[in-house]
């Protein structure tokens, strides 16, 4: 199983570090990536007589009660997300329309699941268009956002790390190599977040000016152009100089996570007593599963599914045709459930396929 999933992260690798080729050939990696997870499948079952049978009867006889929860719990944190970009915007827009607001998350989301992360710009693009902002300050809004998950995901990935160290579990050569790239990745990040954070919080009037004596060489019509982006920029995170805004968007992080933890738990209790979610066991799997969902192929996934799985199997001990019904599960409910909603509001906006394309272009 080690061997497979190795490979399968290798071929992602591949895809990913071609992130800026053409749609044509995205559309090939996509493909690409479907055929390394069957061929990953395949090779499982080989290896661990994987019982098909097994997989389709775990599946059939999901709770369904649970699963509908596990949604709900999903759709909340889109709605969290919108609240918390709402602070965000407040220095320039003190009342955003907060239906405009969810409907451009809920957009955003659904494109990032069916174009890859290439799409992560379509929400800060589509907030800038309608509330009449510029897209540099939103786009602000967004490394603000980022930073502050990036610090809650450092803190259940630094617990799920420490649970796992000390329980004395032995785990695998893929397992082990996720703990090493993960741990290092996610910690290195989340100090490189703070520091900006802080850095923007108390010394943006000399980031401002240091940026633009460095640009000084440009001719006056670019440098304009500069200043207005700068300017755009540091206006959309001024809400981080707030006390009240910085608890506010404190809290509303917090909120979300704990809307994926209960998320998760109801998708582990809609597979029965197999296996039961403590909150320990629950910020475990999150923890790992948030450094796995930083692979996100267009329409297919990616690191999430496969992550869910090594944890299941090899720290929980769960059946692997289960593992794989969870780790499925999981990815459905987080990331592909608000796809109907996603497309249902764009249809309703008169936004189509092409048009959430310009978005992404114009967003680039």
């Amino acid at each position: 199983m080690e061997t497979a999933l190795q490979q399968y992260w290798n071929e992602v690798n591949a895809i990913l570090s071609g992130s800026g080729i053409r749609h044509g050939r995205k559309v090939a990696a996509a493909a690409l990536a479907v055929a390394a997870a069957g061929a990953v499948f395949f090779a499982v079952g080989q290896e661990r007589g994987f019982d098909r049978t097994v997989f389709l009867a775990t599946v059939a006889a999901l709770d369904w009660g649970w699963l509908a929860v596990a949604v709900a719990a999903a759709y909340g944190t889109y709605v969290i997300r919108a609240l918390r970009w709402a602070v965000l915007i407040e220095p320039l827009r003190p009342h955003p329309r907060m239906g405009k607001l969810l409907s451009a998350t809920i957009i955003g989301y659904s494109a990032v699941t069916a174009l890859g992360r290439a799409a992560e710009m379509v929400r800060p693009y589509l907030i800038a268009n309608r509330e009449n902002v510029p897209f540099s300050s939103q786009l602000a809004a967004w490394v603000v956002e980022r930073i502050y998950d990036c610090l809650f995901a450092l803190a259940v990935f630094g617990f799920a790390l420490s649970e796992v160290s000390g329980s004395g579990v032995h785990t695998g050569v893929a397992l082990s190599w996720a703990l090493r790239v993960g741990g290092a990745a996610i910690a290195s990040g989340a100090a490189i977040g703070l520091g900006l954070l802080l850095a923007m919080k108390y010394r943006s009037e000399e980031i401002q000016r240091w940026v633009l004596r460095m640009l000084g060489f440009l001719a006056k019509h670019h440098l304009d152009r500069a200043e207005r982006l700068v300017e755009g920029f540091l206006g959309g995170i001024r809400s981080t100089k707030s006390q009240g805004a910085t608890i506010r968007l404190i809290a509303y992080t917090f909120m979300e996570w704990v809307l994926v933890g209960a998320c998760y738990a109801c998708v582990l209790k809609a597979f029965g007593d197999v296996l039961s979610p403590t909150p320990a066991g629950i910020a475990i799997l999150m923890g790992f599963v948030s450094f796995g969902s930083l692979v996100q192929l267009p329409a297919v996934g990616g690191g999430a599914q496969v992550t869910a799985v090594l944890v299941l199997t090899q720290i929980f001990g769960v059946p692997l045709e289960v593992a794989t019904g969870m780790g499925l599960m999981l990815w459905l409910v987080s990331f592909v459930a608000i796809l109907p909603v996603g497309a249902a509001l764009a249809l309703h906006e008169g936004l189509t396929w092409a048009g959430l394309r310009e978005a992404e272009r114009g967003a680039a």
